[in-house]
């Protein structure tokens, strides 16, 4: 993973190179109105499993997300919980962790994708990325992801990168109208480590 120092209207911009599409980059307050259309484009394609999109209303909400995304990077040291996917030079996705547990060295890693860029293996070379940068700058012990049992795409990262299904928890989430269960994965730093 190479790391970048880019300049942008005078700002810098904490990046890294994933390959010669896809960058992941930490969020800046500039970000608000395309990262408020890009939910906004995908919220029917997106609410099937993420809760929250009936929050986002306006771009002071998207705004109001990022500010926090920020205060983030600044509790944990400079060193970025989550990032804007950049493919092509727009703004994709985000990924990142949720939850990030210092004394246990653990995190959970969330993410989605906009509808218009699903299919191009974004998302796989996004997460392997998140994964490493997890173990080596983090020092992470251990990474975890809980996803809907249903959420097929979604749970096939975790999967396709080694994790260990670890349970099922019941009603874990309320999405909007019902309750769905989600399924637990997890990844130690040492088996990252002796396959990679």
């Amino acid at each position: 993973m190479e790391k970048l120092k880019q300049r942008e209207n005078n700002k810098v911009l904490l990046t890294h190179k994933v390959d010669e599409e896809v960058y992941l980059r930490l969020f800046n307050e500039d970000d608000a109105e395309e990262f408020y259309n890009l939910t906004i484009d995908s919220k029917p394609y997106l609410k099937e499993w993420l809760g929250w999109l009936d929050y986002i209303e306006s771009v002071e909400d998207s705004a109001n997300n990022i500010k926090a995304r920020l205060k983030g990077f600044v509790e944990n040291g400079g060193y970025p919980k989550s990032f804007a996917i950049i493919y092509k030079g727009k703004i994709a996705g985000t990924i990142g962790f949720n939850d990030l547990n210092k004394t246990n060295r653990t995190g959970v890693m969330g993410y989605w994708l906009g509808e218009k860029f699903q299919g191009k293996g974004i998302m796989s070379k996004a997460f392997k990325t998140v994964i490493e940068y997890g173990f080596t700058e983090l020092e992470l012990n251990r990474i975890e992801v809980s996803v809907a049992v249903e959420n097929n795409k979604s749970r096939a990262l975790p999967e396709r990168f080694g994790f260990t299904k670890e349970g099922e928890i019941r009603q874990a989430e309320w999405l909007y109208d019902h309750y769905v269960d989600h399924v637990i994965y997890g990844l130690l730093s040492e088996e990252w480590n002796g396959k990679h």
